[in-house]
């Protein structure tokens, strides 16, 4: 199945955003092993200690570049670049997988692959098997169903194979996008789906020693350590005014993509030295083709 290019901003709705006690030698010894027992049973893998031991997570502020219509040489400076699956990382930089996590491929081709390999996996109207297709209109792509954990678990067979597959290309983290096409459902799916397939995805991504970023949906901010994002890439910040929020929730490590002259200036003088900021062209066309656009703060 090709894999998923340029995908530009959709939906933007801004989300708000003991000292031990000293004791007698004798008892010592016993709480000594007491609370290496207890510091042992709490050192296990979680929800939020694990991926601090087992990923890589990418400097705060890091020039970065945006590369889904097509991999070049990234300019000079650059310390981090997202591509698309079906391409290779980029030597000697910090290497972001993007991968289509929550809708289909557009076009014909891509649904026929659906029907035929996962039927049951298209979100329909109604929820109803021979139902129209759910289509996000801006792009033509089908939404994934994500409303039951049956659906979410066989659909993490699909994308998380995808997952794997950028772990053993050498990338550093992955970008699942559309985690917001709960919004574009009409009621057929939920924030809370969208969460839970979320979490899937980033327990693979971890188990696979993958950085995982929350692309988008300021919504769900609430929710990322429950989720498990460890970073952000984000469309649009400064246009939209999410940027305090994402710079807050993810501590400065924030890619924010900008396709606006205007708002990329604007963003630079506001967050240009605590948040790395790019402008592209939205077609995000690799450099040497018409219409390329690609600066930094």
């Amino acid at each position: 199945m090709p894999s998923q290019v340029a995908a530009p901003a959709r939906s933007r709705l801004a989300a708000p955003a003991r000292r031990p006690r000293t004791t007698a030698p004798a008892v010592l010894a016993v709480l000594t092993l007491l609370a290496t027992v207890l510091t042992a049973c709490s050192a296990r893998p979680g929800k939020e200690a694990a991926p601090a031991a087992r990923v890589r997570l990418p400097a705060a502020n890091a020039a970065f570049d945006y590369q889904l219509g097509g991999a070049y040489a990234p300019p000079a400076g650059v310390r981090a670049v997202s591509r698309d699956r079906s391409a290779r990382p980029a030597a000697g930089l910090y290497s972001i997988c993007y991968v289509n996590a929550f809708q289909a491929q557009p076009g014909a081709a891509a649904a026929a692959w659906w029907r035929a390999h996962h039927p049951g996996l298209l979100l329909r109207a109604g929820h109803d098997p021979h139902g129209a297709l759910v289509v996000d209109e801006d792009w033509d792509e089908p939404l994934l169903d994500i409303s039951t954990p049956a659906r979410r678990t066989e659909l993490l067979g699909v994308v998380g194979g995808w997952v794997d597959g950028c772990a053993r290309a050498g990338f550093d983290a992955v970008e699942p996008d559309n985690l917001d096409s709960y919004q574009r459902s009409k009621g057929l799916l939920s924030r809370s789906d969208a969460a839970a397939f979320a979490r899937l995805l980033v327990a693979r991504g971890h188990r696979d020693h993958l950085a995982v970023a929350q692309k988008n949906t300021g919504e769900l901010l609430g929710r990322r350590r429950d989720i498990g994002f460890d970073f952000a890439v984000v469309e649009e910040c400064a246009h939209y005014g999410e940027c305090a929020d994402f710079a807050s929730a993810y501590h400065r490590r924030v890619f924010d993509v900008e396709y606006d002259a205007t708002a990329f200036a604007a963003g630079c003088r506001r967050w240009g030295a605590r948040l790395s900021i790019t402008l592209r062209d939205r077609d995000v066309v690799p450099a040497g083709a018409p219409g390329h656009r690609d600066r930094r703060c």
